[in-house]
């Protein structure tokens, strides 16, 4: 299912946690075997910080009980 491209640009702050999120995932990636163990879990916490605000931001946001 594709989308338009000006769908993809309706939600501006979603599409900028989301781009914001890849290149964290792609940094850890690209450095993980050089990261200290102190950088590996500041990165798993920012991690998990940005896969909340996608949420948040993807439901408008609200908070996300669950």
């Amino acid at each position: 299912m594709t989308r338009p491209p000006e769908a993809r640009r309706a939600n501006r702050a979603l599409r900028e946690v989301l781009d914001e999120l890849v290149e964290h995932v792609r940094y850890v990636a690209r450095n993980v075997r050089t990261m200290s163990q102190q950088d590996l879990e500041y990165a798993e916490e920012r991690l998990e910080w940005l896969a909340d605000e996608v949420w948040r931001t993807a439901l408008g946001g609200k908070e996300g009980g669950g």
